[in-house]
């Protein structure tokens, strides 16, 4: 897997390190699937440095990988590989940007993007319209994180012709997925179809197919709009920092 040269806390040019923070996971193919996201990130910027940061389970901390870029005159943009806001952004990520020349971009999600991938995901699984579709977010206690997957089933709602669409969370939030899945057929859906809005393979997935549903999606990742994604927050943020 080819990585673009570092040459030291900045960028090329002086642009901000980017940093992709993922939650962080056990699971090989998961670990694999974002290493894959930012392998696409240098090879569509071979340009930017490009580093990886964990809020958990693996390493680097993003509180070490944020310390070793701004060293000197050097910047950072922390971009969450997250699909929206809660624990891990308002406090891991804030604090390892709060007193440093780093900012964190925005989540991944909400975004139209996102709802292209579910579709795609859907279809490939061979979903029909009258199908009814539960979208299964990882769930957070942050009432934000649930506006913003409500603002992607909305999207899903209007760009899936047919059946129902709801939503089920894998924990911390109602309903969970089993739940949403169980009530989509007692509402009548013959057939029910799990869209995966987890970024990788890992725990949360794995529990997907033990809801019940007829058939489960791929995660959203790797995808080219992801890419996308990512480098559209990084620039936003970016945006933000003032020059040294």
């Amino acid at each position: 897997m080819s990585r673009a040269p570092e040459t030291g806390p900045t960028s090329a040019g002086g642009s901000p390190v980017l940093i992709g923070c993922s939650h962080g996971t056990d699971n090989p193919a998961g670990r694999a699937t974002v290493r894959a996201i930012l392998a696409d990130v240098r090879r569509a910027r071979p340009d930017l440095d490009v580093r990886e940061a964990f809020v958990d389970l693996q390493q680097p901390a993003v509180a070490d990988a944020v310390r070793e870029a701004t060293e000197g005159p050097g910047s950072a943009v922390v971009v969450p590989l997250l699909m929206s806001t809660g624990f891990h952004v308002g406090v891991d990520i804030a604090a390892a940007v709060a007193g440093r020349q780093a900012t964190s971009a925005d989540t991944l999600g909400p975004d139209d993007r996102l709802v292209r991938i579910l579709v795609d995901r859907l279809e490939a699984v061979g979903a029909r319209p009258r199908d009814a579709i539960v979208c299964a977010a990882a769930g957070s206690t942050d009432p934000r994180a649930a506006s913003a997957v409500e603002r992607v089933v909305q999207g899903l709602r209007a760009a899936w012709p047919g059946g129902p669409v709801t939503v089920g969370y894998g924990s911390a939030a109602t309903p969970r997925v089993s739940d949403a899945v169980n009530e989509a057929r007692r509402a009548g859906a013959e057939r029910v179809v799990v869209a995966s809005y987890l970024l990788a393979p890992g725990f949360f997935h794995d529990r997907l197919r033990e809801s019940g549903a007829d058939a489960v999606t791929d995660p959203l990742a790797p995808d080219p709009l992801l890419v996308e994604i990512v480098l559209d927050r990084y620039a936003e943020a970016a945006a933000r920092i003032a020059p040294v």
